[in-house]
């Protein structure tokens, strides 16, 4: 029973599984940011291209 209270109180390995659970946090936010960021930019960037693409016959409705 001693064996089981120490091995209860024992910390020593926490602090390497919060940083795992804080890098997890992080890299998940990130690889999110960058999905929804890519696709905007992929939204504008097909914008500029039909805008492009229309020349002269281009109207405001076209290329905002």
């Amino acid at each position: 029973m001693t064996a089981f209270i120490k091995l209860m109180k024992d910390q020593s390995g926490a602090s390497a599984a919060e940083y795992a659970l804080i890098l997890a946090i992080v890299g998940g936010a990130i690889a999110i940011a960058a999905v929804t960021l890519g696709k905007t930019i992929g939204n504008s960037l097909n914008k500029a291209s039909n805008c492009i693409s229309k020349g002269s016959s281009a109207v405001a409705a076209d290329c905002p």
